[in-house]
């Protein structure tokens, strides 16, 4: 319902759900600049990217514990 509301109103509007209202979303803040959230998606499908093409990872090498001596005497 929502959804359907918002197409048919001028451009800019939308609901704003922390109020409860139909507000213009670029007066009240609301809409993030294209630039910004363009850029984290790239980051972001970037980073994807890069692990699923590493063919090695960082890692702790296990270190051999050593067997505990015996006791005295044996």
């Amino acid at each position: 319902v929502i959804i359907e509301n918002v197409k048919n109103k001028e451009v800019g509007m939308g609901y704003d759900a922390l109020q409860g209202n139909y507000t213009n979303m670029i007066k009240a803040g609301i809409v993030d600049p294209t630039k910004v959230t363009r850029s984290a998606l790239q980051n972001a499908a970037s980073v994807a990217s890069t692990f699923l093409t590493t063919e090695a990872a960082v890692v702790d090498i296990p270190q051999k514990e050593t067997p505990m001596p015996g006791a005295p005497g044996m």
